[in-house]
């Protein structure tokens, strides 16, 4: 049966007038599903009864089963997801003051086995459709209506807000799926669909530099995250094999490409390991591989504690002087708050605890 979310506005109306019905209930159809998260069509009140019908004979509206949920003191909350094949992918809704994030995922498992990623532990097992991207959205949607989901104490500024950015930031390589990662990008920026905008939707990736070429001849005002973890080639390619493929040097040019094409600013992401990556002889290095590249920005991330990969954060002093030294070099930076480390909130954590797959 298919999916109705793979069809286009424009198509589902072809359908409707084919079946004899005036096309304005198309519009009707994507309210109930994309605004109001209503996925069974018999509850579709609106609509004659049996379109309603003719509707569930043909398509499914929702292809996720949610399997666990775990909610942080903070706010934060984690959603593991079972597949028709029994695959687990999993999505989070992080509070960020006055709105929700969701982070999604793209793929089931992962390629790349950056070290410090709990994704790739079991390996790559396919790629997630378009539709298994937006139903993670719909499922997250609804979670960030809800009051709190247990009987935790939860910050109540943090309990009823409206998810209003979406991250490619979850399990996956979103430009390893790019196709299915843009024909949902394109549903979630839609005014008749999630109508979210464009400027709210991120792409993360590990370094792709085939894909980051091709985002930039997309014309899309989203945003463009970058993995990038270390300033030196040879930390960077223990702690993430795809720098053997894409190095710095090749990486750093792409993303000077990318800016000057779309002119749209780059973040640079940086989990800061205890050990690894965080000395200030560090932090000197990676100012001078991006003091050069025209709106570059830095996103330092303190390290969520991963048992099975033995990652530690390093000290909140370390990190401060680590920030301290590239705000003195003119590179603009931010420090991620820490979020859901008391529900393993790093990516692939929970499908790591919970499943096979």
């Amino acid at each position: 049966m298919q999916d109705i979310k793979e069809l286009s506005l424009k198509a589902l109306e072809k359908k409707i007038l084919f079946w004899g019905y005036p096309q304005y209930y198309t519009q009707s159809i994507f309210d109930w599903i994309y605004q109001k998260q209503v996925y069974d069509f018999s509850r579709m009140s609106n609509l004659p009864a049996p379109l309603r019908k003719i509707l569930a004979e043909h398509f499914s509206a929702l292809s996720l089963r949610l399997v666990k949920q775990q909610e942080s003191s903070d706010g934060t909350r984690k959603l593991l997801f079972e597949l028709e094949d029994k695959g687990l992918v999993e999505a989070v809704s992080i509070p960020m003051g006055s709105y929700r994030t969701g982070c999604i995922s793209s793929q089931v498992g992962c390629k790349f086995g950056c070290s410090f990623c709990a994704s790739a532990v079991k390996g790559f097992k396919r790629n997630l459709t378009a539709v298994e991207i937006l139903d993670q959205v719909l499922y997250l949607k609804q979670v960030s209506l809800y009051p709190a989901l247990s009987d935790r104490p939860v910050r109540a500024s943090a309990q009823r807000l409206q998810l209003t950015h979406i991250v490619f930031m979850g399990t996956g390589e979103p430009l390893d799926n790019y196709d299915n990662v843009l024909s949902a990008i394109r549903l979630l920026n839609s005014p008749d669909a999630f109508n979210i905008g464009a400027r709210r939707i991120t792409i993360s990736t590990c370094g792709i530099i085939p894909g980051i070429k091709k985002l930039a001849q997309e014309d899309l005002q989203i945003e463009l995250s970058i993995s990038l973890h270390s300033p030196d080639d040879k930390i960077r390619s223990k702690l993430m094999p795809v720098n053997n493929k894409y190095p710095l040097s090749g990486l750093i040019e792409s993303c000077r490409g990318y800016i000057n094409k779309t002119n749209r600013q780059i973040t640079f992401e940086y989990i800061l390991i205890k050990g690894i990556n965080a000395d200030l002889a560090d932090a000197q290095s990676l100012v001078r591989l991006l003091k050069d590249l025209r709106l570059a920005k830095v996103n330092l991330i303190p390290a969520n504690p991963v048992a099975e990969l033995k990652i530690l954060p390093p000290q909140k002093g370390q990190i401060n002087a680590f920030k301290a030294l590239l705000v003195k070099s003119g590179l603009p930076v931010t420090l991620r708050k820490e979020r859901g480390q008391d529900i393993d909130a790093s990516c692939g954590q929970l499908r790591l605890k919970y499943g096979k797959n």
